[in-house]
C-alpha cells in the first residue's frame, strides 16, 4: 500500500528588496530561514506537530527538532500540566 502523495500549495511573502543582503544571505537561505521560523514558531505555539512543523519546513523531522536548539525553542514542547502528568507516570513505574 502507498502512502498518500502530499499536495502542495505556494504563498507569495512580500519584503524589502536588500533583505536578505543585509542578513548576508542569498535568497535561497532568506527563503529557508523563513520557513523554519515559521514552523518552528508554529511549533512551540503548540499549533503544529513536530512532524507537522518539520513538513512545512521542507526539513526531516529529526533535523528540525535538532535545529530547533539553535534558536532557544525546546524540543520537548510540553505544557505544564502534560509535565506533570508525564513525571507522575514515571514515579509511578519506578514503584
Amino acid at each position: 500500500m502507498t502512502a498518500p502523495r502530499m499536495v502542495f500549495k505556494k504563498t507569495t511573502l512580500t519584503y524589502p528588496k536588500g533583505f536578505p543582503q543585509m542578513l548576508k544571505m542569498s535568497e535561497g537561505e532568506f527563503v529557508e530561514e523563513l520557513r523554519f521560523l515559521a514552523a518552528a514558531k508554529m511549533y512551540e505555539l503548540g499549533r503544529l506537530t513536530a512532524g507537522k512543523a518539520a513538513q512545512l519546513a521542507e526539513m526531516k523531522r529529526l533535523d528540525f527538532i535538532y535545529r530547533l536548539g539553535t534558536i532557544g525553542v525546546p524540543a520537548i514542547n510540553l505544557r505544564d500540566e502534560e509535565v506533570e502528568a508525564e513525571v507522575q507516570a514515571a514515579k509511578e513505574m519506578v514503584q
